[in-house]
């Protein structure tokens, strides 16, 4: 939603959007009150017109005409109903009590059954707001027409008493919802409070990760920081290592070599040549090593690679770099699929296992991009010589080479065993179907997305 501000307090959010909302719905419901009140209390008021004029009906088609004038000029109906009534047999007009006369018997004039409301009478009527309800039958050849109603005004009374009351109670539970509101709020935000000195805490290096309780809500922003932040720690870690290594490595090459360029008396010969550019060899495999390892990034957030678009630019480059070989892409993935890996990460992991294979095929290599359950695989398989059993187990384990003729420093395998294991995966060798080495690289899945694809290079 675009209109609410997203750096404004969620305190202040919640009160202002609940509060007006809490008050729209209450007085809502008061004046829906008011209206289903009046509405029942004039439903109320017909039904028993109704009732008692049925009665007065039977009344009178029992009775014989010195017995109707007696009930029409008593005061029966007014001791058992308590309403005014009209009453029209032929020429005679009775009504009771006298004050309602000038009100009712203009309603015997018409010869119809209905409901009348008279809310604005005559000037000289007593009667201000009165409901009435007539109805015309034929008695002894006769027409007879009765009427009969019910002052509205003590009624409306009523009803505004006990609509104020309502009103009252309302305020009250309003006021009791807002409290409760303010105090859910309060509550439920305890737990930013908590957040929020748990960052203090990391800040101030009193802890170095955010462990606290939290609700479902906010868990995955506290993973992603507790991931930020071992990301941070890897990476420094790996800086340490990275310089302790070179320290480690290269001081001893380059002191034999100073010792020799220092050394006047001897003369450079051409096997002295030859040991000295293997140092520097040593040294430039050592600084490419830990190079190569420091821009590992490992896995973050936010961070996603598109492994089809990245692996049809490896086989193209590879495809001119080894152009009397074959390189396959095998995979039903579309070419927007994200995985979530870091670019850089999956080109080294990529790239080293089609590089080694484009060296030891003979006529290609095929790379196969599958998702499943519960992970992604990459599998790199070649019809080069293969390797024994006995030695698949040492493969990707740092500086070994089967091979001192192929070019490299058997690096490649051990960094996408090393990526792998930062990811939390696996890397598993075996032998192909094509009679090569098959590479097998496992890891965590996290959302897929797939149109079939298959394509040759």
């Amino acid at each position: 939603m675009h209109w609410i501000d997203p750096r404004r307090s969620i305190r202040k959010s919640l009160l202002t959007y609940l509060l007006p909302a809490a008050i729209a719905l209450m007085t809502a419901a008061w004046v829906v009150h008011g209206l289903l009140l009046e509405r029942m209390a004039q439903g109320f008021v017909e039904d028993r017109l109704q009732d008692e004029v049925a009665f007065l009906e039977h009344q009178l088609r029992q009775s014989g005409p010195e017995e109707i004038r007696d009930i029409a000029e008593g005061d029966y109906f007014e001791k058992v109903f308590h309403h005014a009534f009209a009453l029209r047999t032929g020429n005679q007009v009775h009504s009771s009590p006298a004050q309602w006369s000038a009100a009712l018997e203009p309603l015997l004039n018409a010869a119809d059954t209905g409901f009348v409301r008279i809310s604005e009478p005559a000037a000289d009527a007593s009667r201000a707001d009165f409901l009435a309800y007539r109805k015309a039958l034929t008695l002894n050849g006769e027409t007879v027409v009765i009427v009969v109603a019910e002052d509205l005004s003590h009624l409306q009374q009523s009803q505004q008493e006990l609509h104020l009351w309502t009103a009252v109670v309302s305020a009250i539970l309003l006021v009791l919802l807002i409290l409760a509101i303010w105090l859910a709020i309060r509550l439920s935000l305890g737990s930013v409070n908590r957040i929020k000195q748990g960052l203090t805490s990391l800040q101030s290096g009193a802890s170095n990760r955010l462990d606290v309780e939290a609700p479902t809500e906010f868990q995955p922003l506290i993973g992603q920081l507790n991931q930020l932040l071992d990301t941070l720690d890897q990476r420094l870690s790996r800086s340490r290592d990275a310089l302790a290594n070179l320290s480690h490595s290269v001081k001893t090459p380059v002191s034999a070599i100073r010792q020799v360029l220092e050394d006047d008396t001897r003369v450079l010969d051409q096997e002295l040549r030859q040991q000295l550019a293997q140092r520097l060899s040593d040294i430039d495999r050592q600084l490419e090593s830990e190079m190569r390892r420091s821009r590992f990034a490992g896995p973050q957030a936010g961070k996603a690679a598109k492994p089809v678009s990245q692996a049809r630019d490896l086989l193209w480059m590879l495809g001119r770099l080894y152009p009397d070989k074959n390189f396959e892409l095998e995979t039903e993935l579309g070419p927007e699929t994200s995985w979530p890996i870091e670019e850089h990460d999956l080109n080294e992991i990529l790239g080293n296992l089609v590089d080694n294979a484009g060296k030891w095929s003979a006529t290609g290599a095929e790379l196969s991009l599958t998702e499943s359950a519960g992970e992604l695989v990459i599998t790199v398989e070649d019809d080069g010589p293969g390797v024994s059993a006995d030695a698949l187990p040492t493969l990707g384990n740092r500086g070994v080479r089967l091979d001192e003729q192929t070019p490299g420093h058997g690096l490649g395998l051990a960094i996408v065993r090393e990526i792998t294991d930062r990811y939390g995966g696996s890397l598993l060798f075996s032998i192909g179907t094509r009679g090569g080495l098959r590479a097998s690289v496992s890891l965590p899945k996290a959302r897929t997305a797939g149109v079939t694809h298959h394509e040759n290079r």
